[in-house]
């Protein structure tokens, strides 16, 4: 079965699914719509036990309680984009690192704009963390819910990184 669920968080409100007891997906939504791509009747709304534990742990992460997520992931992507995501996962918490990198822990080194492109495409935002990812020079680049929630979420680290 696959369900989705809203939550509201500090950066706004976001949606989430869940198919096949694994989170896929973790997005800002501007508005409670039926998740693209699923036609009526193919997913339903409820909170299951993981979506539950899931709002709950970025309660506790927004809190500064929470600095890693122990949830079951599956997000849909190439196999090179799963091998960025999974890289993405070994960033600490209030760390950062580059595109440059990313792509040297996969064995990449050439990859830089894939690398970025991975990311631009990563389907479960903050608990797989592209946020942690920015310019060689430091600066922020590219970011799917925009440099705005992508600069919050960095001091936010940062700021909660230090107690």
């Amino acid at each position: 079965m696959k369900y989705f669920s809203y939550y509201s968080s500090p950066l706004g409100g976001m949606q989430m699914l869940e198919e096949n007891n694994s989170l896929t997906h973790l997005n800002l939504s501007v508005n409670k719509i039926l998740p693209a791509g699923f036609p009526k009747g193919s997913i339903t709304q409820k909170d299951t036990p993981l979506i539950s534990s899931a709002k709950r742990q970025l309660d506790e992460y927004f809190q500064g309680k929470r600095k890693s997520f122990d949830l079951p992931l599956s997000p849909f992507g190439t196999q090179f984009q799963q091998k960025v995501w999974n890289a993405l996962c070994t960033i600490p918490y209030g760390e950062t690192r580059s595109y440059k990198e990313i792509a040297a822990q996969i064995q990449n080194p050439k990859g830089c704009r894939a690398v970025g492109m991975a990311n631009n495409r990563n389907p479960i935002m903050i608990i797989i963390p592209c946020h942690r990812v920015i310019g060689s020079n430091g600066s922020l680049t590219g970011y799917a819910g925009g440099l705005d929630i992508k600069q919050w979420l960095l001091a936010h680290e940062k700021r909660l990184s230090c107690q």
